[in-house]
């Protein structure tokens, strides 16, 4: 957390924050232009975002682009925030590319202390998932090409279901993802969500890449992720549940 507050603390890496903000998944040349600095001092402050965890790189062929990761601030809200002031807006994450006739992609990650295996068992363990994700459990054979659904005992229905396309327990989970609690969110077709599970000493990190939706997408398909992936942390690391804005209104539902 000290890396966090640290990185937040220079204009100049805010204002880096603030350009993902507003349009997410740049190159490095992308940001250079934007702001009045050297290439070399970019990469710097990059740099510093990145050990943060403010910032996830992925490669796209030859290019290297930078999302913003709103989950760390998502940790400090929790930690900080929270104590002295009511639940506000809870995701950085609602951003926009301008260019027409793309997809959004959004990226997510969280360390946890643990282990790839209860990592894993989290994911699919159904009362495991309850315990963070609003109170939503998921069902599935848990095989390739299975189906899942995800339902709350308040709903009549499943609100969300899918294909599991990849299944490569305890690394990778990659699902299709149709959301069902709304028309409009419904009427935005179906999106891809992947798990990446990838031990890193006595911890795992994990990335949550949200993908194929539609430029411009209702931010109710992903603005839930960096509450989700908090309260899993929580959920692991001290076997508590996490109050967040999320689950304070599913439960009063």
């Amino acid at each position: 957390m000290d890396h966090v507050f640290r990185a937040l603390g220079d204009p100049t890496r805010r204002s880096l924050l603030d350009e993902l903000f507003r349009e997410d998944g740049q190159t490095l040349n992308a940001l250079e232009a934007r702001l009045p600095m050297t290439r070399f001092g970019v990469m710097k402050h990059l740099k510093v975002l990145e050990r943060a965890g403010l910032v996830v790189t992925r490669r796209r062929g030859r290019e290297k682009l930078h999302f913003l990761n709103p989950v760390p601030i998502r940790v400090v809200h929790d930690r900080w925030v929270s104590k002295y002031a009511e639940p506000w807006a809870a995701t950085l994450s609602g951003l926009k590319q301008r260019l027409e006739d793309r997809t959004m992609e959004k990226v997510f990650e969280i360390y946890i202390k643990t282990t790839p295996q209860r990592l894993w068992e989290a994911i699919i363990d159904p009362e495991q998932r309850r315990h963070y994700n609003f109170g939503v459990g998921v069902e599935s054979e848990w095989t390739p090409g299975s189906r899942y659904v995800a339902g709350h005992p308040a709903a009549p229905a499943p609100i969300i279901d899918g294909e599991n396309l990849e299944v490569d327990a305890p690394r990778r989970l990659i699902q299709s993802y149709n959301a069902r609690w709304g028309e409009d969110v419904e009427a935005e077709g179906t999106s891809r969500v992947t798990w990446e599970i990838e031990p890193v000493g006595d911890s795992c990190r994990l990335t949550v890449v949200h993908d194929q939706l539609r430029e411009g997408a209702n931010d109710q398909l992903y603005g839930g992720w960096p509450m989700i992936l908090s309260g899993l942390k929580t959920w692991l690391e001290t076997g508590e549940d996490l109050a967040t804005p999320g689950s304070l209104r599913y439960a009063q539902a």
